[in-house]
């Protein structure tokens, strides 16, 4: 039954939790680079 397993230690879970937040961020950091390089490219950056 799916209710009785164990559950993972707290420290693991936490650092699932870490793992996940780092990749989303780290993400949302590359797509960020990467439309201010399209828009630098196409004469929309800052003088």
């Amino acid at each position: 039954m799916p209710d009785q397993q164990e559950k993972k230690p707290l420290w693991q879970r936490l650092g699932w939790l870490l793992l996940i937040w780092s990749a989303s961020v780290l993400a949302l950091g590359l797509v960020a680079g990467l439309l201010r390089l399209f828009m630098q490219a196409a004469g929309m950056g800052t003088p």
